[in-house]
């Protein structure tokens, strides 16, 4: 195990000519994408693998980032999938028993770029008065101009369609296959803490790739659907949407988060739009408007669906709202056995205020 990291100086542009200087942490490289922030004090490697976050450069606001290690059973995928990272001190020496590898060693296995050393604080200031914007990380001594020449070329998050390259390749099982449920899960990005979550509850499940049909996941003969969270702009998915329109119309219980929640939206006409900034982070304030009761979320969105049309339609109902911004974080379809929320109740990290959630969709399949 590596006790320091050789330090290079590493360079971090933003889209609106703003430059910040740090040293390079990972692979010596250069990456792009949009760069967004996470609220979190913990859970980074969780964050680090959540498919949602695709394409996008990451801002620690938590100082200390690489304090605990790497411990493989917190991957919420297979491999990293944010674009970058960008943090203050970054810590290869760790605390943990459990760790098996400090953060450095684990982004080198995977040649991953940050950047560190940086006053991530001010960044995210920066970040949340100008808003969400694509940015460029490098250490490879490359000139102000030459970042400018390459960040020009990246493409705006909104109109970017990512959920076909984070999606699973072939459909695979999870659970008991003799469990009372089984439960069709349409992989649009989907993070594995949601799967334990519905295999907790004796559910068995068949993970399909996000382009796969209704038709041939009604062959898996499910008591309900699961539309996942995942990447990228919700409005540039007319495959996942008409999809979840037959389900909601064949009237199987439907569970979608976060970008399955958009997806439920669009089925119904409800248009989603891009945030200035989006909501990332664990502890996010949310009301049910159904109970009352309010939930410190964890949340990991870029995108949201339009209040007004939620207020308006004639067949959605508003079931939770955000006390930061009132923003739509929740929906029920009348008459219809189907439900969403924009948040994460897995939770992975974050608080388990919203678990009941995973109980509400067993209940709607009994």
């Amino acid at each position: 195990m590596n006790r320091s990291v050789n330090k290079f100086p590493a360079t971090l542009l933003l889209a609106d000519g703003t430059v910040y200087t740090g040293t390079s942490i990972g692979k010596i490289g250069t990456t792009t994408g949009e760069l967004c922030f996470n609220t979190g004090m913990t859970g980074y490697q969780e964050i680090f693998t959540d498919p949602s976050y695709s394409g996008q450069l990451l801002v620690q606001t938590n100082v200390h980032i690489g304090n605990y290690g790497i411990h493989p059973t917190e991957e919420e995928s297979d491999t990293i999938k944010i674009a970058g990272l960008v943090c203050k001190s970054f810590n290869v020496p760790h605390s943990r028993k459990q760790s098996d590898q400090s953060v450095q060693d684990y982004f080198a296995m995977n040649n991953f770029v940050g950047i560190a050393d940086v006053d991530s604080r001010e960044i995210v200031r920066h970040v949340r008065s100008k808003g969400a914007m694509n940015a460029i990380i490098s250490a490879e001594g490359k000139s102000i101009e030459e970042l400018k020449a390459e960040l020009a070329a990246v493409p705006s998050m909104e109109g970017l369609e990512l959920s076909s390259s984070v999606s699973t390749s072939k459909t695979y099982f999870l659970g008991n296959d003799g469990a009372p449920k089984r439960v069709a899960v349409l992989d649009l990005g989907v993070k594995k803490n949601i799967l334990r979550c519905l295999v907790e509850r004796n559910t068995y499940l068949a993970v399909f790739n996000c382009k796969t049909t209704f038709e041939e996941m009604m062959q898996f003969k499910p008591d309900g659907f699961m539309i996942s969270n995942g990447p990228g702009d919700p409005a540039v998915m007319p495959y996942a949407v008409e999809t979840v329109k037959k389900i909601v119309n064949a009237g199987i219980p439907v569970f979608g988060i976060c970008l399955g929640h958009q997806m439920l939206a669009e089925s119904q006409g409800l248009k989603t739009y891009k945030m200035f900034n989006g909501h990332r982070g664990l502890n996010h304030p949310v009301k049910n408007l159904i109970t009352g009761h309010c939930e410190i979320t964890s949340q990991n969105h870029g995108f949201g669906v339009k209040m007004d049309e939620t207020l308006n339609h004639p067949t959605v109902e508003l079931t939770h709202i955000n006390l930061n911004d009132n923003t739509v974080e929740g929906i029920r379809l009348k008459g219809k056995k189907a439900f969403s929320v924009q948040y994460h109740p897995e939770a992975a990290p974050g608080p388990e205020d919203s678990r009941y959630l995973f109980d509400d969709f067993i209940q709607l399949m009994n």
